[in-house]
């Protein structure tokens, strides 16, 4: 999905931005130092990747229209994207200040099967992603499939999501 959205966008690089303990969901299942390691080996042979980790911080809110606000102070003159899947894109008018997230970045939408993508959002072409990340992390055949061997390797070795 990065990589189709960095040729079809033309976009610099693309932010990865894990996401901390908000207090508006439940906690991711992974703890925030091996969704980071993770990320690091996922990310290790791309330079236009590159890792924030900003939301890990006790005091950031984890609510997305907060990190765009940051980075938009930070790089005031870049154009901001924000990838989301169909999913999550149809949710974004229950996520907080959705007026503001669309005002500080364009909104970029992969396709997910039973999901619209309508609306002003741009969709990157590319075939729908069959699985989500509940059924990637619960399925040891589809992980090996669907995300780096590294990585894989090291969900397995540390016997996350079990």
């Amino acid at each position: 999905m990065a990589r189709a959205a960095l040729e079809q966008l033309k976009l610099d690089k693309i932010l990865w931005i894990p996401t901390g303990t908000p207090r508006y969901r439940q906690a991711p299942i992974a703890s925030a130092e091996d969704r980071v390691a993770m990320l690091r080996l996922a990310l290790a042979d791309e330079p236009r990747y590159e890792l924030d980790e900003r939301e890990l911080d006790a005091q950031a809110t984890g609510y997305t229209v907060d990190t765009l606000r940051a980075l938009h102070a930070e790089r005031p003159d870049a154009e901001l994207h924000l990838l989301i899947g169909a999913d999550q894109y149809q949710k974004l008018r229950e996520w907080r200040s959705p007026d503001e997230i669309e005002r500080l970045a364009k909104v970029v939408v992969f396709p997910r099967p039973g999901f619209e993508t309508k609306g002003r959002a741009r969709v990157v072409a590319m075939p729908p992603m069959p699985h989500a990340a509940t059924d990637i992390r619960n399925n040891d055949a589809k992980l090996e499939a669907q995300v780096p061997a590294a990585v894989a390797n090291y969900i397995l070795r540390k016997g996350l999501y079990r």
